[in-house]
């Protein structure tokens, strides 16, 4: 009997060796059909669900109404919604109350969606252009824009904190809005907007178009495609086209890499965008452009946990010394976007690699960026040893990552599933639920995947029908331990099964599949192969928590700098080091608890007080300092590289703590937060960033107890027949002459400040600036500190 039973069962089931759905595209499911059920990313949910209930609409709003000549009942929030991109959480929260709503159904986050556009609307009726928007004196601008006259930087457009990217939330929040929940209100203001956009675009030259797409303007391009969709009419898809910023555009199209030095997020949306405009129109360059993007992000600047860039910025690839140096690592918005980019390029051509991708930046980043129980939300996370995030509050924070941060659990449902017309695939293992309507299907996944290698699948369609369950079968998985049961009968995988172990049959309701994908600890270096190591169990990043101390602005205020940890910096020659002459590390990992993900590494630590270290799962590690990279040294390298960490690291601390303020000049939040003005004035990467005028620019330094000794600049050794004032309050602090004589490299020039200069300090703050002699150029300035 129990051989007939076996043969009877590989009748009645067809395993395939099957390399994905390569040659044919694949959908995603609504986010209504997919619900999130206990675990980690359940509970994720639900602070979130928390956090949105806890902002005030009308606070949201308040930019919007006063924009419209409103009286508002309520005044703007602080912190980014007060200082210059007043409305851009407001494009945010409706995708976040969009894309929660239908993941969990909540009727309270609906009456919300409704409220924020039935306001929308009334904003926009007041207005005879159709534009609604949060920008300060935005109408006036836009005005400017129309006839051509376009001021754009990196991050400013005609004088104001980047308009377009601002009021391109708008725009994906009103999409969102009307896609995935139906809502007219939605639909007619986007289209009215649109309207408007293009109104006022349509006379400037396509130069004038990319002169203005130098400003941050997020995924412009994108947004047109789903209007063009939207609307049915073709005009907007060529929008999309011309809001398309060929500056990096074309290098894609080449295959050539020019992102070293670029701002990372003001790219990514871009290429989402490139892709989103490739799928409308069948353009095979374009997504091989988006691919080659995705490639080189994901190859040579992503990190264990899926993240990429140091304070905001593509550093040279080949040296990744700022990411463990700096408080300011991977930021969560670029790995949103990233998220957003790999879906696209999935479905339309499915392969394992975006699938892992995709699963280590889930799991690992977003996840672990919002705080499980309160809700809060990280900006960066730093890979400094033992340093430490903070998170946002609902009344006081306001930054990109915070809006982005609440979209996120909303989305979780994703990419956890897909499917073409007869087969589903398994992509994710995450517990839930799916309803595919259209074949009358519910399929629960039943797992508690990480900290169980098992996933337990069962089908339930309304009556008995053939089709095929595809479930992956990730690069991680140990190919020779996995096991695979249907209805508890154990069935053999052919070796070929790459990425999908597929099952097709005639499918009864109650059927159970069941997977085990055993996992292993393995050792990730830094992409530029540096003696930097992180552990990682299947596709779990393990860091370990050191201490709890000194967790300075661990809930931010609604300061311009609340988002970054601030904190002191612990020496990293002081921090954990792990010391062996095997070339195995992994043989130095001891298990603790399989069920819990908890590991030591005692005998690779050198330093005693550090021995009782416990790795467990990052997304676990909150309010606290951490590790998740670590250096590594053999028994003869130790010394001499300890000293040389040492020496450095002295250097570096001491310098911090002389400084009263600093400046990374060229950079977006460093320039923004001391409130950045010039005329005529540069920004670009050279060694690092930098910014030169040939007018004049100026900086807002902080100088709270008129400490300020010394001010500190840093040059670029070949920049020579440049003559220029510095002035500190409208006073001359010293004329500068650069000859250009110090060869390729950086060096700093300090200048005493006179005391009469710290007198005229104003509520602590101290004006800098920079003023061109006639016919020269101030600068390039690669980096400013006020001393003590």
């Amino acid at each position: 009997m129990k051989n007939l039973s076996l043969i009877f069962l590989f009748l009645s089931i067809q395993i395939m060796a099957f390399s994905g759905p390569e040659e044919e595209s694949v959908q995603s499911f609504e986010i209504k059909n997919v619900k999130i059920l206990s675990g980690p990313f359940y509970q994720a949910q639900q602070a979130d669900i928390r956090y949105l209930l806890a902002l005030d609409p009308d606070r949201l709003l308040a930019p919007y109404l006063k924009s419209a000549g409103i009286t508002s009942p309520a005044e703007n929030y602080p912190n980014w919604e007060n200082t210059g991109l007043d409305g851009h959480i407001g494009g945010h929260y409706l995708s976040a109350l969009a894309y929660m709503y239908a993941s969990t159904g909540k009727q309270e986050l609906l009456d919300r969606l409704n409220y924020m556009t039935d306001w929308l609307l009334k904003c926009q009726e007041a207005s005879d252009d159709g534009y609604v928007g949060g920008i300060p004196g935005g109408e006036e601008m836009w005005k400017e824009i129309a006839k051509g006259d376009i001021q754009a930087g990196s991050f400013s457009l005609n004088d104001k904190w980047v308009p377009l990217y601002n009021i391109h939330k708008l725009f994906a929040g009103l999409i969102d809005a009307y896609k995935i929940t139906g809502n007219e209100h939605a639909k007619e203001v986007l289209l009215k907007l649109s309207k408007w956009f293009y109104e006022t675009t349509r006379n400037l030259s396509d130069e004038q178009m990319q002169e203005m797409l130098r400003s941050e303007h997020g995924g412009m391009n994108e947004v047109f495609v789903d209007v063009a969709e939207i609307s049915g009419d073709k005009k907007y898809l060529d929008l999309a086209l011309r809001c398309s910023h060929r500056y990096l555009l074309e290098p894609l199209l080449d295959k050539k890499n020019t992102l070293t030095g670029m701002h990372a997020n003001t790219q990514i949306p871009k290429v989402i965008g490139y892709e989103k405009y490739a799928q409308a129109t069948h353009n095979q360059a374009w997504s091989e452009a988006a691919d080659f993007f995705w490639e080189t992000i994901v190859q040579q600047w992503t990190i264990s946990i899926g993240g990429n860039s140091v304070k905001e910025h593509f550093h040279p690839a080949d040296d990744f010394s700022s990411m463990v140096e700096s408080n300011q690592g991977p930021e969560t918005c670029n790995t949103y976007n990233m998220l957003k980019l790999t879906k696209l390029l999935y479905l339309s051509h499915p392969q394992a690699k975006y699938l892992d991708y995709y699963e280590r930046a889930l799991f690992n980043h977003i996840l672990s960026s919002e705080h499980p129980s309160k809700g809060g939300f990280v900006y960066f996370t730093p890979m400094r040893p033992r340093h430490y995030r903070v998170y946002s509050q609902p009344q006081e924070g306001f930054w990109c990552c915070v809006g982005s941060g609440i979209e996120n659990p909303g989305r979780y449902g994703e990419m956890i599933y897909a499917h073409t017309d007869k087969e589903v695939f398994v992509n994710l293992f995450i517990n839930s639920e799916l309803r595919w309507e259209e074949q009358q299907l519910t399929l629960t996944q039943d797992t508690r995947f990480p900290y169980s290698e098992t996933t337990e699948i069962t089908l339930q369609p309304e009556h008995e029908k053939t089709f095929t369950l595809s479930i992956r079968k990730p690069e991680w998985a140990v190919d020779e331990r996995i096991v695979l049961e249907v209805n508890g009968k154990k069935i053999p995988i052919p070796e070929d099964s790459t990425p999908y172990i597929s099952l097709e049959r005639m499918w009864k309701p109650g059927d159970v599949v069941k997977l085990t994908l055993p996992m292993e600890t393995s050792v990730e270096y830094l992409p530029d192969h540096s003696n930097w190591i992180s552990f990682v169990h299947g596709p779990i990043v393990l860091a370990a928590v050191t201490d709890t101390t000194y967790l300075d602005g661990l809930w931010a205020d609604d300061s311009r700098m609340g988002h970054v940890a601030s904190g002191p910096f612990y020496p990293v020659d002081e921090a954990p080091m792990l010391v062996t002459a095997s070339q195995d590390v992994t043989a130095f990992i001891q298990e603790l608890s399989k069920d819990s993900l908890r590991f030591t590494i005692s005998d690779l630590i050198y330093q005693s007080n550090f021995k009782n270290l416990i790795l467990k799962p990052f997304f676990e590690v909150h309010e606290a300092r951490y590790m998740i990279y670590w250096p590594l040294f053999t028994p003869e390298s130790l010394k001499e590289k300890f000293e040389s960490i040492k020496d450095s690291e002295n250097d570096f601390i001491l310098l911090e703590k002389q400084s009263i303020d600093q400046v990374a000049t060229g950079e977006q939040q460093p320039e923004t937060d001391h409130n950045f003005k010039g005329e005529n004035t540069r920004s670009g990467y050279n060694i690092t960033y930098w910014r030169d005028t040939e007018s004049w620019f100026s900086y807002d330094l902080n100088d709270p107890e008129k400490e300020g000794a010394t001010l500190r600049i840093t040059y670029f050794g070949l920049d020579g027949n440049r003559d220029f004032d510095i002035l500190i309050n409208d006073m001359l602090l010293t004329r500068v002459h650069l000859e250009g004589d110090k060869g390729p490299k950086l060096y700093d020039v300090d200048y005493s400040i006179p005391d009469i200069l710290l007198l005229q300090n104003k509520e602590g703050k101290m004006n800098l600036k920079f003023v061109a002699a006639e016919n020269s150029r101030a600068g390039g300035i690669y980096y400013i500190r006020l001393l003590r």
